[in-house]
């Protein structure tokens, strides 16, 4: 038998689902004879439940139960009939009216869009190139020194330079009134790294420890703390200690520290040149795929099912709770965070996977296993034992389908850069890693 579809609107959908009265009750019937072999009810030995009171007690979650699988697998059936795509799922309501001994639902739901993905050729993308200098690797070299210096006690008679580890205590004012968060004792900070404002990191430099200083402030307008924000504030400032750091000399015994057995130089700087190309080739990849995938959604066009947007939407609320829960967050599961704060990235999301899948299936860019296997190699060569993270990975559908994820919106960023008009530049590496 035809199944009648009705358009309601671009996507959305209605068909009319008859059910029999007759087998609804007779499923019902049989799935209480099956509850009443195990149900306990006072008075009654287990198994000896009488029907009616099984029926009383159950009947209509048992009635609920079986309308849902009913339904369900009627509504299946007319979809697969009617060669439908549904996305999201049906909303379904009991019609007035139905022939004597049958049951008339109208489920509406949407579908899934005719995707039309335009001219790549006519989009323009900017694609970066960056490259390891030798000044980022000697900044990399600084950086591990300063993980494994150590302090010494400075001289009362010296100033506090920029590297020094100052302990101090502080109190702040804003007219004569101090204020939350404006005081503190045993306070050490790492001056010239800037932890603090850089208007309290002038006033500390070059004091002595056992001086005290009282200085102005003005809190900039974006400041965290919105109470002082755009404020003026009074410190007084007393340094209780000064440490002057140390750092270890890159000697062979400072080199195989890191790892490196040969203890050279040569060998170290080799070995950090390796690990930034990795992490420069990352960061470029990921930017110039979602530059591809921005130039994609330019010259896709189609409908937004609601449905996916609000199942999506549903997801990054959970993932929020999640994130709030992992920091600590007390009843996070419970944290009313409203779902428009999501809006655009939900439907971000939906556009690219509808517009990234039809470009998958229309050009064959899914993910090969030897892509997969050299992707994983790729990301396992970070880590101290690249074979066990292989298997990790090799080992688990969840993690394998996460990384297939990734390989493909590869794909189809080099399949849309092939077409696209592509501008290059080169960026320093600096701003590569300092972009947000």
């Amino acid at each position: 038998m035809a199944v009648n579809v009705e358009t309601l609107d671009k996507l959305e959908r209605r068909i009319t689902l008859t059910l029999s009265a007759d087998a609804i009750k007779q499923e019902v019937d049989s799935r209480l004879k099956k509850l009443a072999r195990t149900v306990k009810a006072d008075g009654f030995r287990p198994g000896k439940v009488p029907m009616s009171v099984v029926a009383q007690r159950y009947g209509m979650s048992v009635q609920y139960e079986v309308l849902n699988d009913k339904l369900g697998e009627a509504f299946g059936q007319a979809a697969t009939e009617a060669k439908l795509r549904v996305a999201g799922a049906p909303q379904i309501s009991e019609k007035d009216g139905a022939p004597e001994g049958q049951l008339s639902f109208d489920a509406t739901f949407e579908v899934y869009p005719e995707v039309q993905i335009g001219d790549l050729a006519a989009v323009e993308v900017e694609r970066v190139t960056a490259d390891v200098s030798e000044e980022a690797i000697d900044k990399t070299i600084d950086i591990l020194r300063k993980q494994r210096r150590t302090f010494n006690q400075r001289p009362a008679t010296e100033g506090a330079v920029d590297g020094d580890r100052a302990t101090i205590n502080f109190e702040g004012k804003i007219d004569g009134v101090p204020f939350d968060g404006g005081k503190a004792e045993g306070f050490q900070f790492l001056l010239g790294e800037g932890r603090m404002l850089e208007a309290f990191e002038k006033a500390v430099r070059g004091m002595k420890t056992g001086e005290s200083k009282t200085f102005p402030l003005k809190f900039p307008d974006d400041y965290h703390g919105k109470d002082v924000a755009g404020k003026e504030a009074d410190f007084l400032v007393t340094v209780t200690k000064l440490e002057a750091q140390v750092l270890p000399e890159v000697d062979e015994a400072f080199i195989k520290t890191l790892g490196i057995d040969a203890g050279t130089i040569e060998a170290l700087r080799a070995d950090i040149k390796k690990n930034l190309e990795r992490e420069v080739k990352f960061r470029t990849a990921a930017r110039n795929k979602s530059a591809a995938l921005d130039a994609l959604l330019k010259v896709a066009e189609f409908d937004v099912p609601k449905a996916l947007v609000e199942n999506e939407l549903a997801r990054l609320v959970e993932g929020a709770r999640a994130d709030l829960k992992a920091r600590g967050v007390k009843d996070a599961d419970k944290a009313p965070i409203p779902g428009e704060v999501f809006q655009p990235q939900a439907e971000r999301r939906v556009r690219l996977g509808l517009a990234v899948g039809e470009l998958v299936r229309s050009n064959n860019l899914q993910a090969q296993p030897d892509q997969l296997r050299a992707h994983i190699e790729e990301l396992a060569q970070s880590y101290e034992q690249p074979a066990e993270v292989v298997r990790w990975y090799m080992s688990d559908r969840q993690r394998l389908a996460e990384v297939e994820a990734v390989v493909i919106e590869g794909n189809v960023a080099d399949f849309v850069l092939s077409k696209a008009k592509v501008a290059n530049k080169a960026l320093g590496f600096d701003e590569l890693m300092n972009a947000a």
